[in-house]
């Protein structure tokens, strides 16, 4: 089944929130492209899904240009929290940046393969250079600016 939304922010603390919003969408497993041009709000997109999984706090989500994958540990969103702990199965949440690859050869070292579990959820930003990765993945989100602040978000789900 087949899932498009599409979503409108004004400045990077809605971009935080939404992601918020759309981490009850993704329930693991799941590996998405994350796609936009430099400065989207690809990161910022993935702040708020890593805090809404209780992996980590949106000031401490960076981009991982030059070290390439980022790994957090949380639970599934359920909803639901009880004294600051969160209901649900762990994630593990992969936030992958490619931009500096250029050949598909260049992601075997990677070891996407290891990522793909039940419990995770992978992010890739510039997947879209790689054919192999867009044939893998379970969708996508776009992220467009139509304005100094505004943002369009797409989410795309096979």
């Amino acid at each position: 089944m087949a899932l498009t939304r599409e979503f409108r922010t004004s400045s990077s603390e809605e971009t935080i929130a939404l992601g918020r919003e759309l981490a009850a969408m993704l329930t693991p497993p799941k590996m998405l492209i994350l796609h936009g041009d430099l400065g989207a709000g690809k990161t910022t997109l993935v702040k708020g899904i890593a805090a809404a999984l209780g992996a980590a706090d949106p000031e401490e989500v960076t981009s991982p240009t030059f070290t390439l994958i980022h790994e957090y540990v949380g639970q599934e969103y359920a909803g639901q929290e009880y004294a600051g702990q969160r209901e649900g199965r762990e994630v593990l949440l992969y936030h992958l940046d490619l931009y500096r690859l250029e050949e598909e050869r260049e992601l075997y070292p990677l070891g996407l393969e290891e990522l793909e579990t039940p419990q995770s959820l992978v992010l890739i930003e510039w997947g879209e250079k790689f054919p192999s990765l867009v044939a893998r993945a379970d969708g996508e989100i776009v992220i467009e600016s139509i304005g100094p602040d505004a943002r369009r978000v797409t989410l795309r789900l096979r």
